[in-house]
């Protein structure tokens, strides 16, 4: 089931290399390798942008936005459109092969991920909490004793690593909740 949903991706063709031009990027426009796969999530799939960020993916949510500009920013950025919208595929700039589109089957944020975790073959490449869920960038490291006031004092007593967002400050920690995440990625 799943090389029938990459099949829809769209034509994958090679759109020349030029010495000139940036590593990671042709023709100006930014190209994903195997190990920076990133997304841009449709509003039909909204939810899906929290959990492919909690397994450590790029992953853009703007709510709302129009379809052009969807597809607009996958191909300025490199990201692959995750959509329910069977409309999107058929744009030119999907047709042509210049932004993948993957469609995505299944009705509960769970079955969607399966899906594309398995459309896509990303198990192997999880980074789990290593995303801001509300800023999409990859957390820092931060020192203990600069959480103290910012975090529940019961949580700096019992924890020793904590992670902050650059853009946010909000602060992340290996709770409870963590255990809760690591078991649903555990189940895909």
């Amino acid at each position: 089931m799943a090389s029938v949903q990459v099949e829809k991706m769209g034509k994958h063709r090679d759109l020349g290399e030029s010495s000139e031009e940036l590593e990671g990027y042709r023709d100006g426009v930014a190209v994903p390798g195997r190990d920076d796969l990133r997304f841009i999530v449709d509003v039909n799939v909204g939810k899906l942008a929290k959990w492919l960020r909690i397994l450590g993916f790029d992953t853009l949510f703007i709510n709302p936005i129009d379809d052009g500009d969807l597809v607009d920013i996958a191909l300025r950025e490199g990201r692959v459109v995750l959509t329910k919208d069977t409309h999107i595929a058929e744009r030119r700039l999907v047709t042509s092969g210049q932004v993948r589109v993957l469609e995505v089957e299944g009705e509960r944020v769970a079955e969607q991920l399966r899906f594309v975790v398995d459309a896509l073959g990303l198990r192997d490449r999880f980074r789990p909490f290593s995303r801001c869920l509300e800023d999409n960038l990859p957390l820092q490291p931060i020192e203990r004793e600069l959480v103290r006031g910012r975090v529940p004092p019961y949580v700096f007593r019992t924890q020793e690593r904590f992670m902050v967002c650059p853009r946010c400050g909000r602060i992340y920690w290996p709770g409870t909740h963590w255990q809760r995440m690591r078991e649903v990625a555990g189940e895909l």
